[in-house]
C-alpha cells in the first residue's frame, strides 16, 4: 500500500519539481496539490492523506498557521516542511507541531530522499501489529548500530554555500581559544577567513543546535554576537564532518 502525499505549496512550478522528485521514490503516490492553506483544508476532508509536504511562506494562511490548525483539530497526518524559512523560531514551531523532517529550500535529491525513505521506513514500523525492540529502538531514533543504521532525517549534508573544510576550519578555530565564550571577531582573528563567510557559518551552527548565542553590550554599548558550544554540540558538530 502506498503513502499518500499531499504537496502544499503556492508555486505552482516548485510543486511540479516536488512531484517530480517524489515520483522517483518507490511507495509514495501523489494524492494532489494545495496552493494555499484552505485548499488543503479541503483536500484533507475529501481523501485520506498520509503525509504532507508543506510550505512555510504562502499567502493568507501560512504554513506555520495551517500546521497549527490541523494539530488543534487533533489531525493526525503527518507532515514534512519543504520551505526557505531557516530561522530558528520557524523550525522550532514545525517541530513542536510534530512536524516529522524539515528541509531548508534549496535542497538536494539526495536530502529529500533520505527524508522520504526515513519515512517509509517509519511508517512501515508503525503499521506493524507488534514490533520487536530492535525495530522500536530504529523507530525512537535510539539505534545504537553502524553509521548505516543511523537516521536518515538527520541531516548530514552542509547548506547550500557551506564547505566542510570551511567548517572544519572554523571548529578547530573554536576549540583553540582560550575562552569559552567567543565572538565573530575572535575567529576570523585566528583563521584566514572573513568575517562575513565566519558569521554565516556560526549563523549555520546556531541553528543546528551547536552553538549558542547572546548580545553582549561592550563600553560604548554597541551590541557584539558572544556564542558558546552548548555541551550537546561537541556530539551534533560529528554529522557534519
Amino acid at each position: 500500500m502506498n503513502i499518500k502525499v499531499l504537496i502544499v505549496e503556492d508555486d505552482p512550478m516548485v510543486a511540479k519539481f516536488n512531484r517530480h522528485y517524489l515520483e522517483q521514490i518507490p511507495g509514495f503516490e501523489f494524492g494532489g496539490w494545495a496552493p494555499s492553506g484552505d485548499e488543503a483544508m479541503k483536500l484533507l476532508k475529501e481523501q485520506s492523506i498520509d503525509l504532507m509536504l508543506l510550505d512555510i511562506y504562502m499567502p493568507h494562511t501560512s504554513g506555520l498557521q495551517l500546521l497549527s490548525s490541523l494539530r488543534e483539530q487533533g489531525s493526525k497526518v503527518d507532515i514534512i516542511v519543504i520551505s526557505a524559512a531557516s530561522d530558528n523560531a520557524s523550525i522550532r514551531k514545525a517541530l513542536q507541531n510534530g512536524a516529522v523532517d524539515y528541509l531548508i529550500k534549496p535542497f538536494e535529491f539526495a536530502r529529500f530522499q533520505a527524508a522520504l525513505s526515513a519515512y517509509r521506513e517509519d511508517y512501515q514500523l508503525m503499521h506493524k501489529e507488534h514490533l520487536s525492540q530492535e525495530q522500536l529502538d530504529k523507530l525512537l531514533r535510539h539505534s545504537l548500530g553502524t553509521e548505516e543504521d543511523k537516521p536518515a532525517l538527520l541531516p548530514q549534508a552542509l547548506p547550500k554555500g557551506l564547505a566542510e573544510g570551511t567548517l572544519d576550519s572554523i571548529w578547530s578555530t573554536i576549540n583553540r581559544l582560550e575562552s569559552p565564550v567567543f565572538s565573530t571577531e575572535d575567529i576570523s582573528s585566528h583563521a584566514p577567513i572573513s568575517r562575513i563567510s565566519v558569521r554565516k557559518y556560526l549563523a549555520f551552527l546556531t541553528e543546528a543546535g551547536i552553538l549558542e548565542m547572546e548580545l553582549s553590550y561592550g563600553a560604548v554599548g554597541r551590541p557584539v554576537y558572544m556564542y558558546r558550544v552548548k555541551p550537546e554540540g561537541y556530539e551534533r558538530i560529528s554529522k557534519y564532518l
